[in-house]
């Protein structure tokens, strides 16, 4: 008799404790791989870093010393009427009022990060809502939610924006609102497709034979199998928002001065960047680290999500350091003949 019998029976005879299997679900092994990468984790803490200095935007401005509307004629331009360069008083310059640039960018995160979180929930939601409500109906619904979706796809979204914006007046409000309705028909594009695959499973048609009603089973059966490809658009659609919103405030159809944004902020640096490039580098400096560090977070999140392709990338870097470890040298060029 083997040891494995032996065990058994053992064990069956309750002269062994029994061993317990544990479950890992699939959100648990998304996050042990997501904590593994090291760039993701990296996009994370500056993106809580950026979270942080905005939400103490007042705080900084008050342990600096400046409010971030108050103009600094004497200290805070020059002899020409020119910002000021860098230094101890101004860590990032001055503006062309003479108002302290670090304070007005820290302020503009706040208008940025609200305005790419906001928008980006409320066409998560409702491409969520319209989305599965299209999949799992089916018949005319999702033909005309469909075409609706298709329509709003093929608008040119700058210019309709722009024109909505000069329509009801450029405000916090108005942007987000346009923003959020211009990003919710990709989102609801891709989850009526994952519906309309879900819908087809053998759990959901054990819902329907039990009586469970069409709400019941989007939002209790279908809705959890979402939330993954959801969040990872999500997650990716949060830097798509900010772009747009400093598109729309460098155009001045945005947010407004003297309200700081990055936008606005470009645009205007557009008259001194020659003579001032602190101006137009340090918001450049903060738009591009925020969009990098979502994007970078979101193909983290992709990955952890869907396990096989960081396997792939890992099997190509694994293929080629064997290919390197194997190759043969070339012969120096004066052994050649």
């Amino acid at each position: 008799m083997s040891l494995t019998q032996i065990e058994f029976q053992a064990e069956s005879a309750g002269e062994l404790p029994a061993q317990v299997i544990e479950g890992r679900s699939p959100w648990l092994l998304a996050w042990r791989r997501l904590r593994q990468d090291r760039v993701a984790v990296a996009s994370a803490v500056i993106i809580l870093l950026l979270m942080v200095l905005a939400l103490c935007a007042p705080l900084i401005a008050a342990w600096v010393g400046h409010p971030p509307d108050t103009p600094y004629v004497n200290a805070g331009l020059t002899s020409q009427g020119l910002p000021v360069a860098p230094s101890s008083k101004f860590l990032f310059g001055t503006d062309f009022l003479g108002r302290d640039l670090f304070v007005r960018v820290i302020y503009g995160a706040r208008i940025s990060l609200l305005v790419g979180l906001v928008s980006t929930a409320i066409g998560t939601a409702a491409g969520v809502v319209v989305g599965m409500t299209a999949g799992y109906l089916g018949g005319w619904i999702d033909t005309l939610l469909a075409r609706f979706i298709d329509s709003v796809l093929a608008l040119p979204y700058v210019m309709f924006a722009i024109a909505l914006a000069v329509v009801f007046g450029p405000s916090l409000v108005v942007t987000i609102g346009v923003i959020s309705f211009f990003s919710w028909a990709a989102i609801a594009r891709v989850v009526r497709g994952q519906t309309l695959s879900i819908k087809e499973k053998e759990y959901i048609e054990a819902a329907r034979s039990i009586g469970a009603s069409s709400a019941r089973i989007m939002f209790i059966d279908v809705l959890p199998n979402l939330l993954a490809p959801v969040l990872v658009l999500a997650t990716l659609f949060i830097p798509t928002a900010i772009v747009f919103e400093s598109t729309l405030s460098f155009l001045g159809v945005g947010i407004q001065p003297p309200t700081a944004s990055w936008g606005n902020l470009l645009s205007q640096a557009e008259t001194f960047y020659q003579t001032s490039w602190w101006y137009l580098v340090f918001p450049c400096a903060f738009l591009l680290i925020t969009t990098l560090a979502f994007n970078l977070l979101g193909d983290g999140v992709r990955d952890a999500m869907d396990p096989r392709t960081e396997r792939l990338f890992a099997s190509q870097r694994k293929r080629g350091r064997r290919r390197s470890r194997h190759a043969k040298p070339m012969p120096p060029a004066a052994e050649v003949r």
